[in-house]
């Protein structure tokens, strides 16, 4: 095992889709297949054997499906982190990820520079949405949730600001950038809502700002 390595193990019914993905992150570098599973059972055991930083999952498998595999991997073993891969592009299909515990939800179409970055980004405990449905899932859930008054209870006007921007996927640096405040703010601002909200995790974070629903921004003066 090469711990200077991401180790990823890759979940999918259909042998000829792992066969192309392990070719694509076989050839980077950072990355390690170190397993793979043709359903939930198998995807199970491997990740239990191996503790991988990284599960990349297909939502429709037999034995436990993705959503449930997801689920429970996010229970059992939240270390590793899960990256759905799926070709289903749906709201429905990516909020449901989210809420089972997905990290990451990536596109069949997408390159394989996005793989990698995928990867490398859940492997961070950060969150990852391929961009053509990043944007729209986002607002949908915003725009549907109706919980906005608890998290401004308890979060100051920058705080939910920022958290809102950290669902959207932005990086620490983006978010900076786009507030014209430093890095070292930021971060300051993200582990005092993280305290608030006892969640210390990006992914966590993006999964609690989708439930709960922040309809609107207030930006601080």
């Amino acid at each position: 095992m090469n711990k200077n390595k991401i180790r990823v193990i890759l979940a999918d019914a259909h042998a000829l889709v792992r066969a192309g993905i392990r070719c694509l992150l076989t050839a980077m570098d950072a990355i390690e297949v170190v397993a793979e599973a043709s359903d939930g059972d198998e995807a199970l055991i491997a990740v239990e054997a191996h503790r991988p930083e990284v599960l990349i999952s297909d939502l429709v498998m037999p034995h436990h499906d993705g959503l449930e595999l997801t689920e429970h991997v996010a229970k059992e073993y939240p270390e590793t982190k899960v990256l759905i891969l799926s070709m289903y592009s749906s709201e429905d299909h990516v909020i449901q990820a989210l809420r089972a515990g997905a990290a990451g939800y990536l596109l069949k179409n997408s390159s394989a520079n996005e793989l990698e970055l995928a990867v490398r980004t859940v492997a961070q405990g950060e969150s990852y949405l391929s961009p053509p449905i990043s944007k729209h899932v986002v607002t949908r859930c915003l725009q549907c949730a109706t919980n906005e008054a608890a998290v401004s209870v308890a979060l100051t006007a920058r705080q939910r600001e920022i958290l809102k921007r950290i669902a959207e996927g932005q990086s620490t640096k983006e978010i900076a950038s786009s507030m014209n405040i430093s890095l070292k703010t930021v971060a300051a601002h993200r582990a005092k809502l993280m305290d608030r909200l006892k969640i210390y995790e990006i992914a966590s974070l993006t999964r609690y700002a989708i439930q709960i629903g922040i309809s609107k921004v207030e930006k601080s003066p």
